[in-house]
């Protein structure tokens, strides 16, 4: 990962602030400048400045400042010594290293939490998550879908019962929301995530081990191929 030298203007053009999912006001500032992040009005190498976030935002220095912290611990900027906060920059050579391990965890993850005798418990919860996002998905909240996917994944991680393979893929969380968020617009791909996050849950449900883990690795396979067509969109400036 890495940051631009010469930041672009910032926060230009950036669309009404959204409502917080959180109470605190360093909370509304975290959502409020992550979603510009997730959205793609904040782009990658932009630096991210407190004083005009503070007359955006209508907020104190102190929230901002917390909220910067924040996102930067969990992996949306960077800090870079004497200069600021910027937007994380992930390559595409990044981006396709985290989805081939993404790929071979999510398949043992899914395999053993099929396996799982509270397994029936587990489609539940899915269940109920995959309906959120289907609601989220047609009201076009982003940043919203980016949240109960990680938490759907994260679900099927704690159900597998495996401590270091939960410790290996939490520390991949920031760059799975990133990917996720940007992956997510790309026309048509939510429609397809939907479906593939269903066949997840029914191969949980019918405790069918071996099927959960081919659609679990399909379905990450598949949000690669299209974060690296997001990034030749990018690269075409379409």
């Amino acid at each position: 990962m890495s940051v631009a030298s010469d930041p672009s203007p910032l926060l230009a053009g950036l669309d009404p602030i959204a409502p917080a999912y959180r109470s605190t006001l360093a909370d509304e500032a975290y959502r409020a400048i992550r979603t510009a992040i997730v959205s793609g009005q904040l782009r990658p190498g932009e630096k991210l400045v407190v004083r005009p976030l503070v007359e955006r935002l209508q907020l104190s220095p102190t929230p901002i400042k917390a909220a910067l912290v924040m996102l930067e611990r969990e992996g949306f900027i960077t800090a870079v010594p004497h200069r600021g906060f910027f937007v994380n920059e992930v390559s595409e050579a990044d981006m396709k290293e985290i989805y081939e391990i993404r790929e071979v965890l999510e398949g043992i993850a899914a395999a053993k939490a099929a396996a799982d005798e509270r397994s029936e418990q587990l489609a539940e919860q899915l269940q109920e998550l995959l309906t959120a996002q289907i609601a989220t998905v047609e009201a076009g909240d982003l940043v919203r879908y980016s949240d109960l996917d990680l938490e759907f994944h994260h679900l099927i991680w704690t159900y597998a019962s495996n401590r270091r393979l939960l410790t290996a893929v939490e520390n991949l969380v920031a760059q799975v929301r990133f990917g996720s968020g940007a992956s997510a617009r790309l026309p048509g791909r939510l429609p397809k995530a939907l479906r593939e996050h269903a066949a997840i849950v029914a191969a949980i449900r019918d405790r069918d081990s071996v099927l959960a883990a081919e659609q679990s690795r399909q379905h990450v396979r598949l949000a690669g191929q299209a974060f690296e067509e997001f990034f030749l969109q990018q690269r075409r400036g379409e």
